[in-house]
């Protein structure tokens, strides 16, 4: 279950990932072009510590991107490369911003969902005191056989690395592909994946995939 707050947020998130995003050897939309959500989900941090939110984005008519992102309260050792920003956030205070790519709290929520094929966080927003559910912004689902959620041992050693379009995460026994433009990339066989829909994408499509390493 993942809590929102009806806060004002500044920057915006969106702000944040217009300056950041046209700097990334993957991008590939139009720098002078606003830049779009058209979905986005959660995953659930089992410590309730970090905020795990991938948004799913477009610049103009050029393809959707993917951009997971966690939000801390702190910064965290060795996540300076990974820093987007900061915002302040009016009930939880100033934010720090990562690409989630380069944080082990993502990278253990990933692996669960892929691993136990378990779907995104429920949205809950508290209004007048009580807890009322968000309409998704996307629809996601792992494929492995766990029917639930997999229990993820925190992963303390990640080395990320970009090739083309994919993102790859080594984290311990874990080798985890985020696919930064869904729909893009050839599926390897005998891997798990996460695949998704949202508003305009009917048909499921690969977000990510893992594989042992």
């Amino acid at each position: 279950m993942a809590l929102l707050h009806d806060a004002e947020i500044k920057p915006t998130k969106l702000e944040l990932l217009r300056g950041w995003m046209p700097s990334q050897s993957w991008y590939g939309g139009d720098p002078a072009a606003g830049l779009e959500r058209v979905g986005a989900f959660r995953f659930d941090d089992p410590q309730g510590e970090v905020g795990v939110e991938t948004f799913l984005v477009r610049a103009g008519d050029t393809p959707t991107q993917q951009v997971p992102l966690t939000y801390r309260a702190e910064p965290f050792a060795a996540g300076e490369p990974w820093l987007i920003g900061t915002m302040e956030h009016s009930v939880l205070g100033l934010r720090w911003v990562y690409d989630a790519c380069g944080d082990p709290v993502y990278a253990a929520t990933l692996a669960g969902a892929i691993l136990s094929g378990s779907t995104q966080a429920q949205e809950y927003v508290e209004v007048d005191g009580e807890l009322k559910a968000r309409p998704a912004l996307a629809d996601v689902k792992g494929s492995g056989g766990g029917g639930g959620e997999a229990a993820i041992d925190p992963i303390e050693e990640l080395t990320v690395e970009t090739t083309g379009g994919l993102t790859i995460l080594t984290a311990g026994q874990y080798v985890l592909n985020v696919v930064r433009t869904p729909g893009a990339s050839e599926l390897p066989s005998n891997v798990e994946t996460l695949s998704g829909t949202w508003p305009g994408q009917t048909h499921p499509v690969l977000l990510a995939f893992a594989a042992s390493d």
